[in-house]
This record gives structure tokens, C-alpha cells and sequence, in this order.
């Protein structure tokens, strides 16, 4: 999710905006949990959805460029970028959850560290405040909310497998850490592609939080660095597995 601690009062992300986050989040999280637990082709077609979308806003992104994208020679370079951003959006999921024995608990276990990465950096990184972690990427993130977030994200993560009945490891616990870090790079690579651009947001579909790309962009790249570690390990057969099982 874009934007953890970006969403401090100011003229834009004031105490409404704020509630607006709280309330979509509380919408969207139950629906996206149903159809995780689904599996199949509800799964596979929401995620199609989802990519399709993210691809229509990365594409008004680069149209609409202030940073130098409109030759036609930079805006084929950028669509073929936007083609994979999206396809791993689709793709990284549908890996994962295709593992009959583990893959809704891997879905749920990487929602648990990517969302528990934005809500403890967000009130670390409020309570603690401190140096800025990359003041030109975006300018409200901190050192403390980063740490706060990345330890939170491993807790979250490793109550939801521990309830599922996974054995709690110490490279299981490393898993969680890695994917809350590439949740945050993520979240930074987005808002270098929007600063890129000229853009705040990359849409406005979703209240309070933009557009989905701006929802998805540490998830993205945190399903990345899951599949690829389940993929090395269980292969397809069995890559949730891979993910989870030390």
C-alpha cells in the first residue's frame, strides 16, 4: 500500500482522508480474503482485473508524463515495463495460491506482512518521527517507521501461519523480514514512477488511497520476492510450500 506514513495531516492527508483510508481498507480486505480463500477461477479473475487496471493507470501515468516520457521511443520502453509490473501482479499470485496443500495460507500470510508493514510504519514512524529514510523518493517515510514496520510485519506474518498449524523458524521468520523490505522498496519504487511523472496518485478509483497501483505497489513486489523464494524451493508443484516450510 502507497504511502504508510505519507498519510500524515497536511493539506492533502488530513484527519477525513485518513478515515477514508480506514474505511476502504475495512471494505476491500474482507472481499479480497473471500475470494483468496475461493481459490480457482474467482481467484485467477480477480487478479486479472486487478493487473488489467493497474496497466490502464500506469499507462495514463506515462501519457500524461512531466518527466520526459512522450517520445514514442520512451513511451514504448515505459509500456513494456508497465506490461510486467502488471503481469507479476497476476502471475505471483496465482503461483502461489495454485498449491493445493498451503497456498490460501501463503496469500494470507504475505497480506499479513505487507499490510502489517504499512500499519506499523505508520504509527512508528507518527509516534517516533527521526531521520527521513529517502527524503527525495518520499519525503515523510523514516528510519523508525521502516524498522517499525518491518518487525510488526514479522509478528503479523508469522501469527497468521502459526494459527494455521506451520512450525514457527527462524529462516520462516527471515522470509516475513524480506518480504516486509520488499514490500517498502516497493512502496518507494512507486512513488519514484509517480515523482517521475508529475503525479501524486495514480488514479482515483479507490477513497482515500488513489488507485490501485497505489494500494498494490508494495504487495507487488513483495509477491515477487514470494513466488520466486517458493518457486526455488517447492517448484510448482508445491511453491507455497517452498515458501513456507523450513
Amino acid at each position: 500500500m502507497a504511502g504508510s506514513e505519507e498519510a500524515a495531516p497536511s493539506p492533502d492527508h488530513g484527519p477525513s482522508n485518513l478515515a477514508l483510508r480506514w474505511m476502504s481498507s475495512l471494505v476491500l480486505a474482507p472481499v479480497v480474503l473471500v475470494i483468496t480463500y475461493w481459490g480457482g477461477w474467482p481467484f485467477v479473475a480477480f487478479w486479472t482485473l486487478a493487473a488489467c487496471i493497474v496497466l490502464w493507470e500506469w499507462s495514463a501515468l506515462v501519457r500524461g508524463s512531466s518527466g520526459g516520457t512522450r517520445t514514442l521511443a520512451s513511451f514504448a520502453v515505459w509500456m513494456i515495463a508497465g506490461l510486467l509490473y502488471a503481469g507479476v501482479l497476476l502471475i505471483g499470485p496465482v503461483i502461489l495460491r495454485g498449491d493445493a496443500a498451503l497456498g490460501f495460507v501463503a496469500i494470507v500470510f504475505l497480506f499479513a506482512v505487507v499490510w502489517g508493514t504499512d500499519v506499523f510504519a505508520y504509527f512508528t514512524g507518527r509516534a517516533l518521527g527521526g531521520p527521513k529514510l529517502m527524503p527525495a523518493v518520499s519525503p515523510k517515510k523514516t528510519w523508525s517507521g521502516a524498522i517499525g514496520g518491518t518487525l510488526g510485519a514479522v509478528a503479523a506474518g508469522l501469527l497468521v501461519v502459526g494459527v494455521a498449524g506451520v512450525a514457527l523458524t527462524l529462516p520462516l521468520a527471515g522470509v516475513a523480514l524480506l518480504l516486509s523490505v520488499a514490500s517498502q522498496g516497493g512502496d518507494l519504487i512507486e512513488s519514484a514512477i509517480k515523482r517521475h511523472c508529475g503525479v501524486k496518485d495514480a488514479s482515483h478509483l479507490i477513497p482515500g488511497h488513489g488507485g490501485v497501483m497505489d494500494r498494490l505497489d508494495g504487495f507487488l513486489t513483495a509477491v515477487l520476492a514470494a513466488a520466486m523464494v517458493g518457486l526455488w524451493r517447492g517448484g510448482l508443484a508445491a511453491p507455497a510450500q517452498g515458501l513456507l516450510i523450513w
